[in-house]
């Protein structure tokens, strides 16, 4: 990958940036490849405000992803802007990032990542452990029994299925209260019936997450109906932003759904997953 080259912010506002808790400006993401150099990025602009809900859409390949990776510090930038919640991403080392990371963000991917040799339980209180949380497991317990799964929080992944399987990574990516929650496709291992639960809950915990105001969300989706729930819309192609349009949250509450039942039938099954090769690229 091409060297870093952060450059200092524009006068300029980035397109949404008024109070953003999300500015990036002018953002690149090149990598190397058998048949030569790939551009992923190309020049982005975007801002997000604080509390806002941002559907992302696109086909397969424009850059969606790689730019959730980006915003969460899992990957690094070619060049450009890239503040998330105060921090220049773009500087700071990989502890720095870890801490960011634990401590300002919540992430759901369509593979769920739980660890296979935790309980449900275990796997939410992990984050919380590192952090030094005295509370951890109580934390989590709380957690769970809030997507409907106090009567799961000794089961192992392998003894859940697929949306409890989504529902205990919900609860961990939230458990922290973050201030910005990034979720990838996170009905996409699911069936429609158990994929609706799912966002009931994700909308609900992210109106319910912070005493400071509401969650701050992007949501990566292929469903259009989907991303029509949230705040704004923003559709990239081939690397680029070619659209950005959205409506008002009504009454001042969250995008999309009021709120999330405090417990949620049983799910389906999930429909399997994807490995990290290669899939972080959508």
């Amino acid at each position: 990958m091409d060297a870093i080259t952060p450059r200092t912010p524009p006068d300029d506002p980035v397109p949404g940036a008024t109070d953003s808790l999300i500015q990036v400006r002018g953002l690149t993401l090149r990598v190397g490849a058998a048949a030569g150099e790939v551009n992923i990025l190309r020049g982005l602009d975007l801002g997000v405000a604080a509390g806002e809900a941002v559907g992302i859409v696109g086909p397969s390949g424009s850059g969606k992803t790689s730019l959730l990776m980006l915003l969460a510090g899992l990957e690094r930038p070619t060049s450009g802007v890239l503040r998330v919640a105060g921090h220049d991403l773009a500087a700071m080392d990989e502890d720095a990032l870890a801490r960011f990371r634990r401590d300002r963000v919540g992430i759901v991917f369509q593979a769920f990542h739980l660890v296979p040799t935790m309980t449900a339980l275990e796997n939410v209180a992990v984050p919380l452990e590192f952090a030094g949380r005295p509370d951890a497991f109580a934390a989590a317990e709380l957690a769970l029994r809030a997507v409907g799964l106090g009567h799961r929080l000794a089961h192992y992944p392998g003894q859940l299925s697929g949306g409890e399987q989504q529902r205990v990574a919900l609860a961990r990516a939230c458990v922290a209260r973050p201030p910005l929650l990034l979720a990838d496709e996170p009905t996409g291992n699911l069936d429609r019936a158990t994929g609706a639960q799912v966002m009931e809950l994700l909308f609900g915990l992210r109106g319910e997450a912070r005493e400071g105001g509401r969650t701050t969300l992007l949501l990566i989706t292929h469903d259009e109906a989907l991303a029509a729930r949230c705040d704004r819309q923003v559709r990239i192609e081939d690397g680029r932003i070619v659209a950005d349009t959205g409506r008002a949250p009504r009454d001042g509450g969250p995008a999309g759904a009021p709120g999330a039942a405090a417990a949620v039938p049983d799910a389906g099954a999930g429909k399997g997953s994807r490995g990290r090769g290669g899939a972080w690229r959508g």
